[in-house]
């Protein structure tokens, strides 16, 4: 996957702008939350052209196979990821389409590096890719399907 920058432009990126929407509106995410004491606590960084990343350490208590990182677990990385991408932009988002392409199997006590970068966005759809590398290699392509928060029926009950 190659990171191309949006086209057109979908908002400009600001590592500020990264970590108070984040604080704000994830503090309890299971994937980047730093105030879920059971979380994965990922601290993504923004770059300069739009993409973040985030290193990763497993344990044994996320494997699905032994030795493996439980795919359910990656699924959430990559999701995660496209996540803080849009906070760099002040956008929050809900996942509406996410497919996941396991291309390795992901050691589960490997440090990995996760990716993530908007491509465009359609109105109140941005289109995004992530991807898991892990020894220099990439394991995991993503490609995610995200719709504004704002758009979201509210919900009753």
């Amino acid at each position: 996957m190659s990171r191309q920058p949006s086209t057109p432009p979908v908002r400009e990126v600001d590592p500020a702008l990264h970590s108070s929407t984040q604080h704000a509106e994830h503090a309890g995410c299971l994937v980047c939350g730093a105030g879920n004491p059971s979380g994965l606590q990922l601290q993504f960084r923004t770059a300069d052209d739009g993409c973040v990343t985030a290193p990763f350490v497993g344990n044994p208590a996320l494997e699905g196979y032994p030795g493996l990182l439980h795919g359910g677990i990656i699924c959430a990385l990559v999701d995660g990821a496209m996540t803080n991408c849009l906070f760099a932009r002040g956008v929050t988002a809900v996942t509406a389409e996410l497919t996941v392409r396991y291309l390795e199997g992901v050691h589960a006590t490997r440090p990995v590096e996760v990716s993530a970068w908007c491509l465009r966005a359609r109105g109140h759809l941005f289109l995004l890719q992530a991807e898991i590398r892990q020894d220099g290699r990439v394991v995991v392509r993503a490609a995610g399907k995200f719709m504004d928060r704002s758009r979201q029926r509210p919900t009753t009950g």
